[in-house]
């Protein structure tokens, strides 16, 4: 006789679903209350009548899987490993469905969302920062000692910072070194990074005369170019390779016998056809190189900051993007013909680059959905968006407005539980976050 399988433990992903809902999550429905997340999907709302309030996020499911299917073709399509930025969601759902389509790990910024990532389960990490907080070095100590699949990558960018690394660690104890990478500066008044390439290799140096630390490759934020043009973003990339090759040169990888790939990582979400452009003339080394794209914000997109400059504008052969976010909100004064006011406003709407765009208008007697056509928004206090109204505008209290977004890094940051939605308004998940 068969013996019964012992049931599969759910992922920590998967328990997700087991949250129960309450007033902690914004817009869901009262009457829902008490039941748990998963219970609530399966019930299929509809947005717009499903008992949910406003203002309310929504992020559609047919734009989400366009993106990461189209993400996914391009990278195998120019030979590229992708590690997202988890930064801009902090959402465990999407990092799985992430490496679903393909990604290489999940990039971190800071060691609190390595720590979301580890308790998800995610096994590759790239920190794009360096870590010199000795007690994120001890935890990370800990991860990497406890679990031998485990792959982490940090930057470093100084002498100072690999000192201050390889204390941490040494007091911590740790038992296998942590791998990084030398940051290469984008040029003066850049962001973060080593500002020449004799700064890079007294960093290097400084990494070699450690136990605790590995050099594994070369990387950096082609975006933090000054006045970033083609011309600059690509000046930058070639000194990024030049550098990995004179590494490679002087034998700083191939001294290690563990090291089995070089890995130069580039790509914001702004300039990735750069990278792909130029990593193509990575010379060969004296081990596989592990090319590293690093864009983000392309799962939702958005409809102002990546909208306007995507690379896909540039190259529009290669496919395009589509916003997935809409935040939705209600008409609550019309006090003015060319003035009107919803009840959603900096709480709700990302607004540190652009104000959000009127798009839509969903009547609130008949539920029919129209453009908003001389419609816009013009200010955000706390809780309201203002909105100007040119003559004729068809807009009403009680009406929802249809917002798009800009800048999907400070979108999801405001939600912790965002409807997944369907076309037809079916919410079909809820996407948590972790800020």
């Amino acid at each position: 006789m068969q013996q019964p399988q012992p049931s599969q433990q759910p992922t920590p992903t998967q328990q997700l679903a087991d949250e129960r809902v309450d007033h902690r999550f914004k817009a869901l429905p009262p009457d829902a209350e008490g039941l748990t997340v998963g219970e609530l999907a399966a019930q299929r709302r509809n947005l717009f009548t499903g008992g949910f309030t406003t203002p309310v996020l929504a992020l559609s499911a047919e734009s989400v899987e366009h993106n990461l299917r189209l993400l996914e073709t391009y990278a195998e399509r120019h030979g590229l490993a992708f590690a997202p930025h988890g930064k801009t969601s902090m959402a465990p759902q999407l990092f799985d469905r992430q490496l679903e389509h393909g990604a290489w790990g999940i990039t971190a910024a800071v060691p609190h969302q390595a720590r979301v990532y580890r308790a998800h389960g995610i096994a590759r990490i790239f920190l794009a920062n360096e870590l010199v907080d000795a007690t994120a070095l001890r935890w990370l100590a800990a991860e990497l000692d406890a679990d031998p699949d485990f792959r982490f990558i940090c930057y470093v960018d100084s002498v100072r910072g690999a000192e201050l690394m390889d204390a941490a660690l040494t007091e911590a104890g740790a038992r296998r070194p942590v791998d990084v990478v030398i940051e290469l500066g984008a040029g003066e008044g850049a962001r973060t990074g080593a500002r020449t390439e004799a700064d890079c290799t007294a960093v290097a140096d400084a990494v070699a005369a450690t136990t605790t630390l590995r050099l594994v490759g070369v990387a950096g934020y082609e975006a933090s170019v000054p006045q970033a043009d083609p011309e600059r973003i690509r000046a930058w990339l070639h000194r990024l390779i030049s550098l990995a090759a004179d590494f490679d040169k002087a034998g700083r990888f191939s001294a290690d016998p563990g090291l089995d790939e070089i890995v130069i990582s580039a790509g914001g979400s702004e300039w990735f056809d750069a990278v792909a452009d130029v990593f193509v003339e990575i010379p060969e080394l004296s081990h596989p190189v592990l090319k590293l794209l690093r864009s983000g914000a392309y799962v939702s997109h958005d409809d102002g900051q990546y909208r306007n400059l995507t690379p896909f504008n540039r190259i529009p052969e290669e496919g395009a993007l589509e916003p997935a976010f809409r935040l939705w909100s209600q008409v609550v004064s019309r006090p003015a013909p060319e003035q009107a006011f919803t009840n959603a406003g900096k709480r709700d709407a990302a607004y540190d680059l652009h104000l959000p765009e009127a798009q839509v208008v969903r009547d609130a007697r008949t539920g029919a959905v129209r453009p908003a056509d001389g419609i816009t928004v013009t200010g955000l206090s706390d809780q309201h968006a203002w909105l100007r109204t040119e003559p004729g505008a068809a807009i009403e209290v009680g009406d929802w407005l249809g917002m798009g977004l800009s800048h999907p890094c400070t979108s999801f940051d405001k939600w912790q539980l965002i409807p997944l939605v369907e076309a037809d308004g079916t919410v079909v998940d809820y996407i948590r976050t972790f800020f």
